[in-house]
């Protein structure tokens, strides 16, 4: 068997075990999104560092709700200074900043959190305080690396301790799972964490059209007329939206 072939093979594995052993967690995620969504919420999403690209996954999404609100900052992602941002995700004070400039947090919802390690402060203190703020709170995390780690929150909490619902990527400690070469490479979060999210979307919007709201949905800009489906949600939406 290739590296690729047991990459892919373990990514097979892995899906089928978080739908086995994840469902009641997904369930309960998605009920909380579809409770959002019925009384007028967000749904926001916050990651650093490879995380952040599940904080963008299901956000502008062809088939994806418009009601989301990802938090996006350029000094916890890579494409400024991969180094710096981990420096940045260590720090106390932040996640409050970042969260006054959210300007639909004030129609309440849930906040998504992704952190493999679910060990650096900022994550940490963003499901805090978005909790101080209204919010539920929902990561997808490994916990297997997340129990083997020490934290860097100055209160020695992890994000599994302080979420209302935590769903498992049931990754490896580590992440990558294939040796080669000597090593381990094959990182599993970003695929694991995305299947995640679309399954709770899809059950999301399939709640809330059983709760008779029917939810508002993006298509995509790249179909016949995709542009003109979505003009009126991206003019209703960006005044809250930054990212918009």
């Amino acid at each position: 068997m290739t590296a690729s072939e047991k990459y892919m093979e373990n990514v097979i594995e892995l899906a089928q075990n978080v739908r086995r052993e994840q469902a009641g967690a997904i369930e309960a995620a998605a009920r909380l999104a579809a409770d959002a969504l019925c009384d007028g919420g967000f749904l926001f999403t916050f990651g650093t560092g490879h995380s952040h690209m599940l904080a963008e996954e299901i956000f502008y999404r062809a088939g994806g709700l418009a009601r989301v609100c990802p938090i996006l900052e350029d000094a916890l992602m890579l494409h400024r200074a991969a180094a710096r941002s981990s420096v940045f995700e260590r720090m106390p004070g932040l996640a409050g900043i970042l969260l006054d400039d959210v300007e639909a947090v004030k129609n309440g919802g849930v906040l998504f959190l992704f952190s493999n390690s679910g060990c650096n402060t900022v994550a940490v203190d963003m499901a805090e305080e978005a909790k101080r703020r209204g919010l539920s709170t929902v990561c997808i995390t490994s916990v297997a690396h997340s129990r083997r780690m020490t934290t860097r929150h100055p209160e020695g909490k992890k994000l599994m301790d302080v979420c209302d619902v935590v769903i498992d990527n049931m990754g490896v400690y580590g992440d990558a799972s294939v040796e080669t070469a000597g090593t381990m490479v094959g990182a599993t979060s970003t695929v694991i964490g995305a299947m995640i999210m679309e399954a709770v979307v899809c059950r999301a919007a399939e709640l809330a059209d059983e709760a008779g709201c029917r939810p508002e949905i993006f298509a995509s800009a790249n179909t016949e007329n995709g542009d003109e489906k979505n003009a009126g949600l991206i003019e209703k939406y960006k005044p809250l939206v930054k990212a918009m």
